[in-house]
C-alpha cells in the first residue's frame, strides 16, 4: 500500500520548495515520484500548434519531485507526519498518522 496517494495534502521536507504545502497531483509508484501542485515550478517553452489549436509561449508547470521528499500533512497539528499501515477487523488495510494514531482514510 503506497504512503502517499492522489489528492493528498502533503508538505515538502527537502529540497528547494522546502515547507511548501500542496495537493498530490500525480503519483509515479514505480519509480517513487509525485507532482505536488504549486511545487517544484519549471518553465515549459511550447510552439504553437494551428492543427490543434495551441498558442506558443513560455508556461510554468509542476516537475516531478522524490515521494521521499514529501510527507503527508496531518490536519490535526498542521505538521508533517509518518504514515503507518494497519490492518481493521474486516480484513481492509487503512493509512494512520503515527503520532495520535488517528486513521488517514477508510
Amino acid at each position: 500500500m503506497n504512503r502517499i496517494k492522489k489528492g493528498d495534502q502533503v508538505i515538502v521536507i527537502r529540497g528547494k520548495d522546502k515547507g511548501r504545502e500542496g495537493k498530490v497531483l500525480e503519483v509515479l509508484p514505480h519509480k517513487n515520484l509525485l507532482r505536488v501542485e504549486g511545487v517544484n515550478l519549471i518553465h515549459k517553452c511550447r510552439k504553437p500548434n494551428p492543427k490543434q489549436n495551441l498558442k506558443g509561449g513560455i508556461f510554468k508547470k509542476e516537475a516531478l519531485i522524490n515521494a521521499s521528499s514529501a510527507m503527508l500533512l496531518n490536519p490535526v497539528t498542521h505538521k508533517a507526519d509518518r504514515i503507518g499501515v494497519k490492518t481493521l477487523e474486516d480484513g481492509q488495510k487503512v493509512r494512520y498518522f503515527k503520532s495520535n494514531k488517528e486513521v488517514v482514510d477508510i
